[in-house]
């Protein structure tokens, strides 16, 4: 030992406090030891899949653990409408393929098992992929010590504007809703009002049904075109111009009414009009680009790069929304953040109740590290859920906050989750969607 740290040590002791700084110096030495010499990467010893359905919305996730002891990750699967098949894709297929391997390597893991199942870009695999992802991410953010936005190349904000969703089977009941939100911080409001008699989306109907040929729940677009429109122009004029506005379409328009709707709604200056078309109509895109100047979001349902790519490259809308593990988690999502930059395409990714908070808050890093960052869909975490998931993502005057622990900054008490299990549908279809028909008996696309 240097001759001038054993006098320092002998004064700091004489004063009482020579341990307490030796014992500094010597965590200081180990730490910069280790970091120089690196340990072993982390072998994947175990991956198991977390359901748990909170608030009547089933959760699905993965959680890798590893050969070192408490280093293990979380990541996000969800797919509600045929939850019970994201277990078995990880467990019997990912698992055996992955056991052993480093946790390193996250994107030789992503490509590696992405081309596994050689038929490739379907929604069981893809959220099943998207949680082995987001897990891996997870485990990185905790061995460096950071939140995973660190690990993207860090903040290009402090946080996260969003939008909420307001609702009502009548326009006055819309307007109160959205006034209440602008009221707690909210600077933007999706707007959904029912059509009576019918199976509108996001909004509750009032009214008896129009006659029709079946007993199923009714809908037809040319009502529901005329309603949305006119309460896009109430809430224009009761709200402001200050009140951005959004309104999801959810697909449920023909091609060519799409089109009109959008040229029509430019009027009232929206932020955007969300999933005008369905991803087999995407060449009508080009139409509405050609008529108005209207923002368009577009991509939750999408799975396959060569549904946004040529969205993306045309510059045909100006926000893309795809559900992060439909599209096979962190990593891809990511890639295309970076590729609508360069055609100035923002983002908005889904984030609607159905997504776990882990997958949350792999939505709100991906907004604080990308430039083109738009907005973000919000769905509040009921106090059940949070009794699962400890650290959700933070609301303050409608901005969102990310986590400032390492990793995702989520934890979850698997006891509770056990005791929120998977309950079936209340539709005896286990989740699924049934089916919404014209007056004639067509089924419509939702």
């Amino acid at each position: 030992m240097p001759v001038e740290r054993r006098q320092l040590l002998k004064g700091l002791a004489a004063a009482g406090i020579a341990g307490t700084v030796s014992s500094r110096f010597a965590q200081a030495q180990e730490q910069a030891a280790r970091a120089t010499r690196g340990l072993p990467a982390p072998r994947i010893k175990d991956i198991s899949v977390i359901e748990c359905q909170p608030a009547g919305v089933r959760l699905t996730v993965v959680k890798i653990t590893t050969d070192q002891d408490g280093l293990y990750g979380y990541g996000c699967a969800t797919f509600t409408q045929r939850a019970d098949l994201v277990r078995p894709a990880v467990e019997k297929y990912l698992k055996p393929f992955l056991l052993n391997k480093t946790t390193d390597r996250i994107e030789d893991i992503w490509q590696s098992c992405y081309d596994s199942s050689y038929w490739k870009n379907g929604p069981v695999l893809n959220n099943a992929l998207s949680g082995i992802d987001q897990a891996l991410w997870d485990i990185k953010g905790r061995q460096a010590g950071m939140p995973v936005y660190q690990l993207a190349g860090g903040k290009c904000r402090e946080a996260v504007d969003t939008y909420v969703h307001a609702d009502g089977a009548e326009f006055q009941e819309v307007v109160e809703n959205a006034k209440r939100y602008v009221s707690q911080g909210f600077r933007n409001v999706r707007v959904q009002v029912g059509v009576p008699g019918m199976a509108g989306y996001g909004a509750h109907q009032s009214g008896p049904a129009p006659k029709a040929l079946h007993d199923k729940p009714l809908f037809e677009s040319a009502y529901y075109m005329r309603r949305a429109l006119k309460l896009l122009e109430i809430c224009r004029q009761e709200l402001g111009e200050e009140v951005e506005l959004l309104h999801d379409m959810h697909e449920r328009l023909l091609p060519n009414q799409a089109v009109q709707f959008c040229k029509e709604a430019e009027k009232f200056h929206m932020f955007f009009l969300e999933d005008p078309l369905s991803p087999e109509d995407l060449g009508y895109f080009r139409q509405i680009r050609q008529n108005c100047a209207t923002p368009i979001a577009m991509g939750e349902l999408f799975n396959s790069p060569h549904e946004w790519q040529p969205l993306i490259a045309e510059r045909l809308i100006d926000y893309i929304r795809v559900h992060l593990s439909q599209t096979g988690g962190f990593s891809p999502a990511r890639k295309i953040a970076i590729l609508a930059e360069q055609f100035g395409v923002r983002t908005a990714w889904h984030g609607p109740g159905d997504v776990s908070p882990i997958g949350h808050m792999a939505n709100v890093t991906l907004d604080l590290v990308s430039y083109n960052f738009g907005i973000q869909e919000y769905s509040p975490f009921n106090e059940r859920t949070q009794e699962i998931f400890h650290g959700c993502p933070e609301m303050k005057d409608g901005y969102l906050w990310v986590s400032e622990k390492p990793g995702w900054g989520i934890e979850i008490d698997e006891k509770a989750a056990a005791k929120a299990p998977f309950t079936p549908g209340g539709n005896n279809l286990n989740g699924g969607w049934g089916e919404i028909r014209r007056r004639d008996g067509t089924v419509i696309k939702q």
